[in-house]
């Protein structure tokens, strides 16, 4: 036996012991305990914990002493107390301990169940914003034999502009459908695979009278003295921040903050509040047809003089250079090539797996 060999053999019977030598009261404790150990730390008591979790407060309750009875057999310190009745409850240095590896376990668990599926192509998550839906719908007819001959699992999965990057980033999807503000004109800067599905401007929806707010197009300048319902985040945000500067609140008149389109079209549809509401060409037009709530309102352009010039580009996002590393036949690719095959934009170039 070589000395590589023995090493081998040595830290093989190491880790065996190791394993062997776990203490039993710690292997009864389950993922899920410690999930809901997680998840009261963040929300701060049983009954919080409990309504995110979708279950009674007595079941968040009984974990909870399990695992309290469990570390104080084993460390002598529970991981939780209560502090009185309303009160947020006391993690324990070793509950904060328990709590951090809970969450490294959990995370690690997920991110590996994710790269498994992504790799086999058992299952693909595809995100798209409400706007978007239409995108993945007028694909899915050319792929959805294939996928279901082949026991692909097709997850689809609401993402609002805001969160577009982020759940990319994190993995939680592996393809999205949205939009962001970009130069008229300009190629997209994106660390992402991108492929462009159609670009348009934004303009204003108001319910104010012709007296108020002629139909002309709305400067620049006139803008900032206009009644706005203004987005609290997300894609019209970017328009008024890279606009009027970061502190862009505190130079408009706003009204209402919005925090969905929906919302925006019925108060003014309703008439609770009279103004302008910031939005996409298709929406307004969206409106002026009735296919969105808003009867009476009218669309406004906006000027030429807003710097930068910006308009809104929609497509596709994948994360950068990950389909390169996946056969022409797996689902991420296939989406792809569907995507770019019915793209209006098919001048764009599309980077195939080679």
């Amino acid at each position: 036996m070589t000395v590589p060999d023995i090493a081998d053999e040595v830290d093989a019977e190491e880790l065996l012991a190791t394993l062997l030598g776990c203490p039993p009261e710690m292997l009864d404790v389950s993922l899920d305990q410690l999930r809901t150990l997680a998840v009261v730390y963040t929300t701060g008591t049983a009954q919080r914990a409990a309504r995110a979790l979708g279950r009674e407060q007595s079941s968040v309750q009984k974990q909870l002493d399990n695992l309290n009875r469990t570390a104080t057999r084993l460390v002598g310190e529970a991981l939780v107390l209560k502090q009185g009745r309303g009160k947020d409850f006391l993690f324990t240095p070793s509950g904060e301990e328990v709590v951090e590896l809970a969450i490294q376990t959990l995370a690690s668990w997920t991110d590996s169940l994710h790269r498994s599926r992504r790799r086999l192509g058992s299952t693909v998550t595809f995100g798209t914003t409400e706007f978007t839906v239409e995108f993945l719908g007028a694909v899915w007819p050319t792929l959805r034999e294939d996928f279901e001959r082949r026991d692909i699992r097709l997850n689809i999965e609401h993402v609002r502009t805001r969160d577009l990057w982020r759940k990319l980033d994190a993995k939680k999807v592996d393809m999205v459908c949205g939009s962001f503000a970009a130069q008229v004109g300009g190629p997209p800067e994106l660390d992402y695979d991108f492929l462009e599905w159609h670009r348009e401007r934004v303009a204003l929806l108001t319910n104010l009278t012709t007296r108020e707010l002629p139909d002309t197009p709305v400067t620049a300048a006139k803008l900032p003295a206009l009644p706005l319902l203004a987005p609290t985040a997300g894609l019209l945000a970017q328009f008024l921040g890279r606009w009027y500067g970061p502190d862009y609140r505190g130079k408009l008149n706003i009204i209402a903050d919005i925090d969905s389109l929906n919302y925006g079209l019925n108060l003014l549809d309703a008439e609770l509040t009279h103004g302008c509401m910031l939005t996409t060409e298709r929406v307004a037009d969206a409106v002026l047809e009735g296919r969105l709530p808003g009867r009476g309102l009218r669309k406004i352009d906006l000027a030429e003089d807003y710097a930068p010039a910006l308009e809104i580009v929609t497509g596709i996002f994948a994360r950068k250079g990950e389909r390169v590393r996946y056969a022409t036949d797996h689902p991420l690719n296939l989406l792809w090539t569907a995507f770019a095959a019915a793209s209006p934009t098919r001048s764009v170039p599309v980077t195939l797996p080679g």
